[in-house]
């Protein structure tokens, strides 16, 4: 049996009209936000197994995106939202910045690196003098 999708436009539809993009979890930080930041948001995802939200575009329907509450495991799909519905729900929820509990890892990394290996690092690389 193909597996098929519920669009909240559309109603059911077969996956193979919808693109995926990826992981809806990470937030784009803000364009002053430093070096780290950008580089986790870009390059750091976690390969979940399990229940997971992704955006996934309707591309052969409404073409609007969409994110998929979906099971990486069974491939089970859980729920399904208009990308900008999540998004306004997810703007109402308060953020780990928001609460303070983001600040707390970024202090422990900088008070980690004293010594001669905070000296030897490439300043933006966390890497050793070549």
């Amino acid at each position: 049996m193909a597996s098929l999708i519920t669009c909240p436009h559309c109603g059911v539809r077969p996956k193979e009209e919808f693109s995926i993009r990826g992981d809806a979890s990470p937030l784009r930080p803000a364009p002053g936000a430093p070096f780290d930041a950008w580089d986790g948001y870009m390059h750091s995802r976690a390969n979940v197994r399990g229940v997971m939200h992704e955006h996934w575009q309707h591309t052969g329907g409404c073409r609007r995106w969409l994110v998929v509450e979906r099971d990486t495991f069974t491939h089970d799909v859980h729920s399904v939202v208009d990308a900008a519905e999540f998004a306004r729900g997810r703007a109402a929820r308060p953020t780990r910045a928001a609460a303070g509990k983001a600040t707390a890892p970024a202090a422990k990394a900088s008070t980690a690196r004293k010594g001669p290996a905070a000296k030897a690092s490439k300043p933006g690389t966390g890497r050793g003098k070549a």
